[in-house]
């Protein structure tokens, strides 16, 4: 089986192929289900945020495992077939490593550096283990992107590089807002994006906080907990209908929700910006994807607007850190530390079928020493029997050790052929030792190897 990823993001769509593609929370399990029920997939996962749409795979056949991939991507977007193929990129094996990995360490982001993109790797790594799609090889690769993504964040200056989606949407409204301290804020959504907003907005000092959620106890949690931390902090909670009157009442505005359709018209901002009483424009930050606010609101007089579109453009002229290429050379370590340990993994079922054969012919032999030499006493037999059982081990310990080492090289695949053959190991011997690993499969692959044993 061999790793895959289809995706797309900033880097090669619009926003508005990015909008229609975007996955609702239950769209991205469905995904994960179809994907291990098509024939060339075995495993799956799902990465989607704010600005990419990644579907991982283990598959058999590449061709086909891209063709399959790319109509359930487009059948589970709102965007067609036609309009998604030309912004998707395709990544295999080694390639598709170094891209998740650069992905974990914030090399592929918006905002280079940025450090919630660890958050959204663990987020699809908890759906694919909770829908039973994240297999062995998946695990082991997300694990291992998460390690990588903290390693790059503890050992480099990565950090200088970037920010957090919202810190640098903010800064690029910081001309028309000012300085946040004492000024008043409303933040729309409880989720993980919005509550980074609200924490991020209280550390700037701002003296009102609303915050509204379709399920307004969220809300209210969140205002609760911001207001504990931080005493000086007025906050309230509101429901999502309340939100166009509360904008009249804010500086400024951050939207992130996972509605589908928009919370704020420009008939909405309109009114708002009409009713304000406070000093400056209103200022307005639209995190969401799809997209929250109408993105007419960037004619709007009295406003200034950014949204994922805007900040993709601003983010490309952001300067890069030196320390980026020192992330970089991490990545490519750890690209060739993971593809040597599957490589090797690869072999050791192998190498277990091997020495269980070997302890089979001890055992038979053993059996037919006690029937031409009966007299043993039990203390000459213990011996002999480790007499032998040492001898073969010291015969199997070098080459298979060795073994597994050159499996772990570039082109070492060839090797558990090799033992098979020089050895007659029965396939279905070395089958049965992969089944009996003991990381459980996905729940399609069990069954596609119950079906085999039928």
């Amino acid at each position: 089986m061999s790793l895959l990823v289809v995706g797309l993001s900033h880097r090669t769509a619009p926003v508005s192929v990015l909008e229609r593609a975007a996955l609702p929370e239950g769209a991205r399990a469905k995904l994960l289900q179809d994907t291990v029920a098509c024939e060339p997939a075995t495993e799956a996962a799902v990465l989607a945020t704010c600005n990419r749409i990644e579907l991982y795979a283990d598959v058999d056949k590449f061709h086909a495992g891209v063709a399959e991939l790319t109509t359930l991507l487009a059948q589970h977007s709102s965007a067609g077939l036609d309009e998604l193929t030309p912004h998707l990129y395709v990544h295999y094996e080694d390639r598709a490593v170094h891209h998740l990995l650069s992905v974990a360490c914030g090399l592929d982001s918006m905002v280079v550096g940025e450090g919630q993109i660890l958050g959204q790797i663990k987020d699809a790594l908890a759906l694919g283990q909770q829908q039973h799609t994240a297999g062995r090889l998946l695990n082991d690769l997300f694990q291992q992107a998460l390690r990588v993504g903290k390693r790059a964040h503890s050992e480099t200056g990565i950090d200088r590089a970037g920010q957090s989606l919202v810190t640098f949407g903010l800064s690029q409204l910081a001309p028309a807002t000012g300085p946040l301290d004492g000024r008043s804020a409303l933040v729309v959504g409880a989720g993980s994006m919005s509550s980074l907003a609200a924490a991020t907005l209280a550390r700037a000092g701002v003296r009102e906080l609303a915050i509204a959620n379709r399920t307004v106890e969220r809300a209210q949690r969140l205002a609760r907990a911001l207001a504990d931390q931080h005493p000086g902090l007025s906050t309230r909670a509101l429901t999502i209908a309340d939100v166009p009157d509360a904008v009249s009442q804010a500086d400024l505005v951050v939207s992130c929700t996972g509605a589908t359709g928009l919370v704020l018209t420009a008939d909405d901002l309109r009114t708002a910006v009409a009713r304000r009483t406070g000093e400056g424009p209103l200022a307005v930050l639209d995190l969401a994807m799809p997209r929250d606010v109408d993105s007419a609101a960037h004619q709007l007089g009295g406003l200034h607007f950014a949204d994922i579109e805007s900040l993709a453009a601003a983010s490309a002229d952001a300067p890069m850190a030196a320390d980026v290429d020192q992330v970089r050379a991490i990545v490519s370590q750890e690209v060739a530390a993971f593809g040597a340990a599957q490589r090797a993994a690869r072999i050791t079922p192998t190498v277990v079928a091997l020495r269980a054969m070997a302890a089979d012919v001890v055992a038979g032999e053993l059996s037919r020493l006690d029937g031409r030499l009966p007299d043993l006493d039990d203390k000459q037999r213990a011996e002999i029997t480790q007499t032998v059982r040492r001898v073969v081990d010291k015969l199997l310990h070098a080459p298979t050790v060795r073994v597994k080492q050159l499996a772990g090289e570039p082109g070492g695949a060839g090797y558990a052929d090799a033992l098979r053959e020089l050895f007659d190991l029965d396939p279905q011997a070395v089958a049965a030792v992969s089944r009996a690993d003991t990381r459980p499969p996905t729940r399609v692959a069990q069954n596609r190897i119950e079906a085999g044993n039928e």
